[in-house]
């Protein structure tokens, strides 16, 4: 007779989320930073925060809708969907917001939270790994 009873999903240490959880936000931080350095905006930290929060709230939305808390440093089921909700989510609250959104920084904002968002995973993997050997 088979049971009903099914085992919980296995998630990552409470230490494990909270530091990939800050390094997403840390490194969303370092991009608006680097950008509004690039373009010698005013406010330096109060416009980092204007610039940062709308990917701020994408990465969360992408942390909730896939469930990332259970696999913090899969590339794939992790690293992917912060970066697409954070690129995504990103751009629309930014144009709901009258904030820029152009072309050019649309690409810059795709490959720097790409290289971001999904590179620090892909270290991880690979330091693990290689620890592994």
């Amino acid at each position: 007779m088979s049971s009903l009873k099914t085992k919980p999903a296995k998630t990552a240490s409470a230490k494990v989320v909270l530091a990939a959880a800050a390094a997403d936000i840390v490194l969303i931080l370092a991009f608006a930073a680097i950008g509004r350095d690039a373009h010698h905006r005013e406010q330096p930290v109060l416009g980092v925060l204007l610039t940062a929060w709308p990917f701020l709230a994408g990465a969360a939305a992408g942390w909730v809708i896939a469930r990332v808390w259970r696999s913090p440093l899969s590339v794939l089921r992790a690293g992917v969907p912060v970066w697409l909700g954070s690129l995504v989510g990103g751009m629309i609250l930014r144009a709901l917001t009258a904030q820029t959104v152009v072309i050019p920084f649309v690409i810059v904002a795709t490959l720097a939270l790409a290289v971001f968002l999904v590179g620090h995973r892909l270290l991880i993997t690979a330091a693990a790994k290689l620890r592994g050997r």
